[in-house]
């Protein structure tokens, strides 16, 4: 028997990054899947892959930004195999550049998807959850979410609210047999800046730690066996966590050196070094 043996798990933006990573740690483990994104054909290919390689799998395309899709991933997912144990919310869009470049439309597009598509999918898990009596939310968030970084203040507001969601159900959980947990990610290696370059024409760049999908997969999956309030996937990060609480100014001053940077129009051949 596998570690993750009878586990169902929803996960959101599956299609690639993050969530295709955690969808293929996870079923090697023993757990099935319900797959979400809008590419219904990236979806269909991989949950293909998991079946092949002898694990479970399914599909249900949707929108994190339309409730209905998130209630009907969650129902989908109990017609098919009785409950839903985990779900991971991972969708999420990026936005680099100062406040003053972004429009009103491009402020409105990622709070849609990563604000409100969070809360869309936590909201529809919940009703499983409490009929069940037990269940596990867990939100990728982002360290910029956590300790704010010069070009980031759209994305990183976001993602500060996701936390702070996290935070408030784990309130409401105490003494029952629901979890949440958040998980806070620094700059990972998948088509994160191809896709801000593709929706809003930015060319990001930028400094600081990067890690692998593989490796935020990894952690999610110690998460679901053995639940924690935060993960901080990039160890050290933890550390400018606490001394911003204790010196958020001199934390600041070590902050800038990480800012984004952002051109716009940039050739083709550079939105493909932004992967």
């Amino acid at each position: 028997m596998s570690v993750l043996d009878d586990r169902i798990v929803a996960i959101t933006g599956a299609s690639s990054g993050i969530g295709r990573a955690t969808a293929e740690r996870l079923a090697r483990r023993g757990a099935t899947v319900v797959l979400s994104a809008r590419r219904a054909d990236r979806l269909d290919a991989l949950a293909a892959a998991i079946a092949a390689s002898g694990g479970r799998a399914l599909a249900v395309p949707g929108d994190v930004t339309r409730p209905d899709d998130m209630r009907g991933l969650v129902a989908r997912a109990v017609d098919a195999f009785g409950r839903l144990d985990v779900m991971v919310a991972n969708a999420g869009i990026g936005y680099h550049g100062t406040l003053d470049q972004a429009t009103p439309e491009d402020m409105r597009r990622v709070v849609d998807v990563n604000l409100l598509g969070t809360l869309y999918t936590a909201q529809a898990a919940l009703g499983a959850f409490r009929r069940q009596g037990q269940g596990h939310f867990i939100a990728v968030s982002s360290y910029a979410g956590k300790r704010g970084i010069g070009g980031t203040a759209v994305y990183g507001a976001t993602k500060a609210g996701i936390i702070n969601l996290v935070e408030s159900l784990r309130a409401e959980f105490v003494g029952t047999r629901l979890h949440a947990s958040v998980i806070l990610p620094v700059r990972v290696e998948t088509e994160f800046r191809a896709t801000i370059a593709r929706e809003f024409g930015w060319i990001a760049e930028g400094d600081g730690p990067a890690h692998p999908a593989e490796a935020v997969a990894r952690d999610i999956e110690a998460c679901i066996l053995k639940p924690k309030a935060e993960v901080y996937t990039h160890r050290k990060s933890w550390f400018i966590a606490v001394l911003n609480v204790l010196a958020p100014a001199r934390t600041d001053r070590f902050i800038h050196r990480f800012t984004r940077r952002v051109t716009r129009g940039a050739p083709a051949d550079a939105v493909a070094r932004s992967r």
